[in-house]
């Protein structure tokens, strides 16, 4: 009866009572300022209890955590027909990045609806998907749908920053909460990306590149500006920055980027030449936007802070370095930034965290796949690893496989990988209308 019951709910579509949810979550959880400033800076327990009424009001029995006063957790279980099957984590953080109000054409706090868009930080990274997971579970409630799955929600603090307070946190004290999640799907994957030529590319997560947030440390002599001195810090220091700069790594395909540029060139009709990457990526043209930040690692200087007078030579230098490795390249990144900063420089991991990889030939991306291709079957659907990192990699920890999947259907120009952590962020109201019938469409049959 359950499987009959679960054949008739693949049918059905969220109502319209739900498109118009996903418009007002997405507006009111951007209007709740839960900017991360790093440091603990931040106070997301407004969005959490808001995020929790809502699913409180859909039945759910959501409970709020916190490790740190204000840093609040949201998570709750939606029960499955089949009590056999895995469950299935769906997360969403309610943290985001500071902005610049100056800078932006609206306040960026103000959730404003404008000629069909929704405006405001965090209306991409990702308040646009915390509301599309609300709207779906409210909807659920109104129709008496139920899931295949176990699925629980988390929402999550502290994502733009160490994720201490929030999916670390969660996943090391309270692990039961997430008893039987083998998969999980959150941010960063599903979008329409345009080539420029007509196509339409929806690629969708399946790896993620390790974080490696490093903190650099010149010792030298301290002296006068105006005296000869060989041990300089700053010029120690400043030396072992520049060859991080200039430092070219070497290309290291893992399966999934290997999976996206095979995939990537059927869709254009190019032979897939895996022995000279580079050639590939130049005639896919736009399209190696999605794979060129990931066929190596990378180490970007971010940061100097030395000295406190013009004429003082300070005894000490530092420096901060976001890098980034694939896979199995974290051995090789040890090595090789051993030998940029060489002897008079020692660096170390401020923020470390797992590189991801998930299966490309699985049934849940072949379902991801398919919720896509049933609204948008004019897109190319792609696997792809991400260059930076998402909760994903904390929830690993609970032996969780994760992708990225926040599904959008965006128009032509709509510049959606530009608006992460940029300058007027914001959504098509259409964009979220389609990310909630996919989302529910892979939910339900998941």
């Amino acid at each position: 009866m359950a499987d009959q019951r679960a054949d008739q709910q693949t049918d059905e579509r969220a109502d319209q009572r739900a498109m118009d949810e996903v418009v007002t979550f997405t507006s009111d959880l951007i209007r709740i300022d839960t900017t991360n400033r790093g440091g603990g800076d931040c106070r997301e327990r407004p969005a959490a209890e808001y995020a929790a009424a809502r699913l409180a009001d859909a039945g759910l029995e959501p409970v709020l955590l916190e490790r740190t006063e204000g840093r609040t957790n949201v998570v709750a279980r939606i029960e499955g027909t089949d009590p056999s099957a895995d469950a299935l984590l769906v997360h969403g953080h309610l943290d985001v990045v500071p902005a610049e109000t100056a800078d932006w054409s609206v306040h960026p706090f103000s959730g404003e609806v404008r000629d069909g868009v929704v405006w405001g930080r965090g209306a991409v990274d990702m308040k646009n998907m915390d509301a599309m997971i609300l709207a779906v579970v409210r909807d659920w409630a109104r129709r008496g749908v139920r899931p295949r799955r176990d699925i629980v929600v988390a929402f999550t603090a502290d994502e733009e920053a160490s994720a201490e307070d929030g999916s670390g946190f969660l996943a090391d004290r309270h692990p039961h909460l997430f008893e039987g999640c083998t998969e999980g799907i959150s941010e960063s994957g599903a979008f329409t990306f345009h080539d420029g030529s007509g196509r339409e590319i929806y690629p969708i997560a399946a790896g993620e590149r390790g974080t490696a947030w490093l903190k650099l440390t010149a010792r030298g002599r301290a002296g006068h500006g105006s005296k000869v001195n060989r041990e300089n810090a700053v010029t120690r220091l400043a030396a072992a920055i520049a060859r991080i700069g200039d430092h070219e790594w070497p290309l290291r395909l893992t399966p999934t980027v290997s999976a996206a540029l095979t995939e990537l060139a059927a869709v254009y009709g190019i032979d897939t030449d895996l022995s000279d990457v580079e050639a590939l990526l130049e005639k896919l043209g736009p399209a190696a936007k999605l794979v060129e930040a990931t066929v190596r690692n990378s180490a970007n200087p971010t940061m100097l802070d030395a000295g406190y007078k013009v004429n003082v030579i300070p005894g000490e230098a530092v420096a901060h370095v976001d890098g980034r490795y694939l896979a199995g390249g974290e051995e090789e990144f040890r090595t090789t930034l051993d030998l940029l900063t060489g002897p008079d420089v020692d660096w170390e991991f401020e923020h470390h965290e797992v590189a991801l990889q998930a299966p490309v030939d699985s049934p849940t991306f072949a379902g991801l796949r398919a919720a896509v291709q049933e609204f948008a079957p004019e897109g190319h659907v792609v696997p792809y690893c991400m260059s930076g990192g998402t909760d994903a990699k904390q929830f690993s920890r609970l032996g969780i496989t994760g992708y990225g999947f926040a599904p959008l259907k965006l128009p032509e120009g709509f510049d959606y990988q530009a608006l992460f952590h940029g300058v007027d962020e914001r959504v098509p109201v259409e964009a979220l209308h389609f990310g909630v019938r996919v989302l529910d469409r892979f939910l339900r049959t998941a």
